[in-house]
């Protein structure tokens, strides 16, 4: 078969903007998992602060990485073919609402921010975020999206 793997639509000199932009999110909204824990763990005002502030980032830049996305996703048939890419979006999806909700909760005091909707909300996102993030590998290295031609 000789045709060209599916394309990113949405990039910067040829790179993809998606893949790019969600580390960011993926790392705040893990690191807000951590805090949460140990704030829950040590009550020490500090981890509450911290936790506000990483889910609050991860919320903007999670929204950015979206719109890649979906830009990506809507610019590419291939793309839309695949239900893996289907899956991927709808889990990031869930875990960006949910995110956001998390964000809501963490403006509360302290310990209401934290235990327990704050905390349970931050493991949600981590364990779906661990199978979005499986279901973009395989976007990547199983169905070639986002793959110049000339690396494989």
């Amino acid at each position: 078969m000789d045709r060209e793997n599916p394309r990113s639509t949405a990039r910067i000199a040829g790179h993809p903007i998606h893949p790019m932009l969600v580390t960011i999110p993926i790392a705040c909204f893990v690191g807000t998992f951590l805090t949460d824990m140990t704030y829950w763990r040590t009550a020490e005002m500090m981890w509450a602060d911290f936790s506000a502030w990483l889910v609050t980032i991860g919320v903007i830049i999670g929204i950015l990485a979206a719109i890649a996305g979906l830009v990506d996703f809507i610019g590419e048939r291939e793309i839309r073919a695949q239900p893996v890419a289907w899956l991927h979006m709808a889990g990031n999806l869930v875990a960006l609402i949910l995110a956001f909700f998390n964000m809501l909760v963490h403006t509360r005091d302290a310990w209401t921010s934290v235990v327990p909707t704050g905390l349970i909300l931050s493991t949600l996102v981590v364990f779906i975020l661990i199978v979005t993030g499986w279901l973009g590998w395989a976007l990547v290295y199983r169905h070639h999206v986002g793959v110049a031609d000339e690396t494989l």
